[in-house]
């Protein structure tokens, strides 16, 4: 089993969906690593060599920032929002959609379970 940036790659993906797995890695950015070490995108996690996940790693360790740095740089880049006050970061503050959408009837995700407003208990 392949461990690349502290995560397991499952075993029977194709090595160009494997990388997929850790956060900050797309499919194109797994394409890139791939051609940069020149490795073949159809072997399987399973099938690669140590040496192979060695050069995985190196090359995602110089070029990208991914996982836990990431998921830091993000975080980090919310707060800047709201503390700034910025239309984006109060929507964050207030957990509603930052992109545009409407939330009359949609956004739940966002907003959670109705609260019904005005319904008497008897």
């Amino acid at each position: 089993m392949a461990r690349i940036a502290g995560v397991d790659l499952p075993n029977k993906k194709r090595m160009e969906f494997a990388l997929t797995y850790i956060f900050g890695i797309g499919l194109h950015n797994s394409r890139l690593i791939l051609n940069a070490i020149g490795m073949d995108f159809n072997k399987r996690a399973h099938e690669v060599t140590e040496d192979e996940a060695a050069a995985i790693r190196q090359e995602i360790q110089k070029s990208y920032m991914v996982e836990g740095d990431l998921r830091k740089k993000v975080a980090m880049d919310i707060k800047a929002l709201m503390d700034l006050g910025s239309y984006r970061g109060l929507r964050h503050r207030k957990g509603l959609p930052c992109r545009g959408q409407k939330t009359k009837t949609n956004a739940r995700t966002r907003k959670g379970k109705k609260k019904t407003i005005g319904a008497s208990a008897k």
